[in-house]
C-alpha cells in the first residue's frame, strides 16, 4: 500500500454552534480533569462546552501516565489534593461498574532498597494513617519476598498499601466526556483559545475557529494553564513541564509482579514504579526531568537505558523479557508543590492548574470541588444509564470473543474492525491516530503497528468515505 499521511486520516472536527449562542460554562482543556469537570457541570444542568486545542481529547499531559488509582496515602497533609484524590477514588469505585470501567485491585508495596529508606517507612506510614488511609502495614523483607518472589533479595522491607489499584487511564476520561455529551454538553476540538474579553456578564473567547460566549470560564488547560491564565489578565503561577519516560515490557512479563512496586518518594517525584497494566503488560517509569518545552515528549535512549537498568536491579528476571514500547508523558508541574485551584469572582473565572501526577485519581473529586466554588444553581439532568465504555483490557471479555466482529485488524492486541468503526463514531469519536490507539489498543502491541497500520489506515479512509 502506498504511503499514507496518518495526520490526514482524521479531518478537523467541527461543531454546530448557532449564531449568538451562549453557554453557562466554557471549559478550556480536554484532559482528564477537563473532561471530569465537563461531566459534572453538564449533569448538574449547566449548558457546558469544552474547548480543546487538539483534534481529540487527552492529547496533552493526560495521554501519558502510570494508570494508578491512588488512595492518597502519600498526598500532602491537609491539602486540597488529598481531599480530591480520596473523593475521586471513592467516586470512581461508585461509577465504574455502570460505565464498564476496569479496575485491577493489585495493592502496592512501597519498597525500601537501603537502610536509610527503611528508616523512613514508619514516617511514610504514619503520614498515610494521618491522611485517613487505614489499610497500611509495614512488613519485613522476608514477608515481602514471600509475596513478591521475583523481587531482588536486596529489598529491605516495605509498606503494604492494600487499596492501590490499576485502571485504564484513557477509558475513564472518555466515559466522562460521553456522560457530559449525553447530558447536553458540547465538545469543540481543534478550538485553541487564543484570547478573550469579559464584559462584566459574559466572556467572549476567541478560538482558532470562532468565538465562544460563556458566563463562566474554567481554565483546565494543563501544560498551557499559565498561558491561558493570562487571558484573565494576571497569572500567579508558572508551569514547568516535567517529562516522565516509560518502558513497556512484553505480555510474557506480566506475572513477574503481583502488586504495584513503589519507591520511597522524594520531594520531586513519586519515583520509578514497576506495575502491571490492565492490558497485560509490565510498565516501568516514570523519570522526572524538568524542561522548558510544553510539547517535546521525545524519549531519550540513554535515559531509557538507565531506567531499564534500575528496573533490572529491582526485578532481575525482567531482563529475560523484551521491551515492546517506550513513551514519555509531560506533567504540568507548577512553581509550588500543590494544586492551584481558585475562583476569581470579579472575572467569573475558575483556575484549575498545577494538577500533576495525581490528576487521574483526583479528577472526579476535583470536578465536584470546582462545581462547589460557584453559586449558580442549575437543574440537574437525569443521568443517562446507557453510557458504556467498550472493554479493551485483559480483565473482561473482548470484542473478538463475541460474534459478528467482522475481522481482526490488529493481531497483537486482537483489535477488530468493529472496534475501530465504533471508535470513529459520533462527537466523542477519535480525532487523531493517538486517540484511536487509546480507544482500541490498535498498533500498541508487540509489532507497534508494523503489520497493521496500513490496513487500519485504509479502513479509516473507507469509513470516512462511507460517512460523507
Amino acid at each position: 500500500m502506498e504511503h499514507i499521511d496518518l495526520t490526514k486520516l482524521f479531518p478537523q472536527k467541527t461543531i454546530d454552534i448557532k449564531e449568538n449562542e451562549t453557554f453557562d460554562i466554557a471549559i478550556i482543556g480536554g484532559g482528564v480533569v477537563g473532561t471530569a469537570i465537563f461531566k459534572e457541570f453538564s449533569q448538574q444542568g449547566a449548558k457546558t462546552i469544552i474547548l480543546e486545542k487538539e483534534n481529540d481529547i487527552l492529547e496533552g499531559a493526560s495521554k501519558g501516565n502510570s494508570a494508578i488509582l491512588h488512595t492518597g496515602f502519600d498526598a500532602p497533609v491537609d491539602s486540597l489534593e488529598l481531599d480530591c484524590v480520596k473523593n475521586g477514588y471513592e467516586e470512581y469505585l461508585k461509577i465504574k461498574n455502570d460505565l464498564n470501567l476496569p479496575l485491577l485491585k493489585t495493592s502496592a508495596h512501597v519498597v525500601a532498597w537501603s537502610d536509610e529508606q527503611k528508616e523512613n517507612l514508619e514516617a511514610i506510614m504514619q503520614k498515610g494513617l494521618g491522611n485517613g488511609i487505614s489499610n497500611l502495614e509495614i512488613i519485613s523483607a522476608k514477608r515481602l519476598l514471600e509475596k513478591e518472589r521475583n523481587l531482588s533479595s536486596t529489598a529491605k522491607g516495605a509498606i503494604v498499601v492494600a487499596d492501590e489499584s490499576i485502571i485504564d487511564p484513557w477509558a475513564s476520561p472518555l466515559a466522562y466526556l460521553k456522560l457530559g455529551i449525553s447530558a447536553g454538553g458540547k465538545v469543540a476540538c481543534s478550538h485553541e483559545v487564543q484570547d478573550g474579553h469579559y464584559d462584566g456578564e459574559y466572556w467572549e473567547l476567541k478560538t482558532s475557529q470562532n468565538t465562544i460566549k460563556a458566563k463562566l470560564v474554567i481554565n483546565a488547560a494543563g501544560l498551557h494553564g499559565d498561558i491561558v491564565e493570562k487571558i484573565k489578565g494576571s497569572c500567579d503561577f508558572k508551569i514547568t513541564p516535567r517529562k516522565g519516560q516509560f518502558i513497556i515490557f512484553d505480555k510474557t512479563a506480566y506475572n513477574l509482579v503481583n502488586s504495584i512496586i513503589l519507591p520511597v518518594p522524594t520531594k520531586i517525584t513519586k519515583g520509578v514504579v514497576i506495575t502491571k497494566t490492565v492490558f497485560g503488560n509490565i510498565l516501568v517509569g516514570p523519570t522526572a526531568e524538568d524542561q522548558e518545552s510544553r510539547d517535546n515528549s521525545v524519549v531519550v535512549s540513554e535515559t531509557l537505558e538507565e531506567l531499564k537498568q534500575k528496573a533490572f536491579k529491582m526485578l532481575p528476571s525482567l531482563e529475560n523479557h523484551k521491551v515492546i514500547a517506550t513513551f514519555a508523558g509531560l506533567r504540568p508541574a507548577s512553581d509550588k508543590p500543590h494544586y492551584r485551584v481558585d475562583i476569581n469572582d470579579d472575572k467569573n473565572w475558575i483556575t484549575v492548574g498545577g494538577i500533576r501526577s495525581t490528576g487521574l485519581s483526583s479528577a472526579l473529586g476535583l470536578a465536584k470541588y470546582v462545581f462547589s466554588l460557584q453559586d449558580n444553581k442549575f437543574d440537574p439532568k437525569q443521568v443517562i444509564d446507557d453510557v458504556k465504555i467498550p472493554n479493551i483490557t485483559e480483565l473482561l471479555p473482548r470484542d473478538h470473543e463475541k460474534a459478528g466482529f467482522d475481522n481482526i485488524v490488529c493481531h497483537c492486541e486482537h483489535v477488530t474492525n468493529r472496534e475501530i468503526k465504533e471508535a470513529l463514531k459520533e462527537q466523542s469519536g477519535a480525532g487523531t491516530m493517538g486517540g484511536l490507539k487509546r480507544r482500541t489498543r490498535a498498533t500498541m502491541g508487540r509489532c507497534q503497528g508494523f503489520n497493521c497500520i496500513s490496513t487500519i489506515a485504509k479502513f479509516c479512509i473507507d469509513e470516512g468515505k462511507s460517512n460523507e
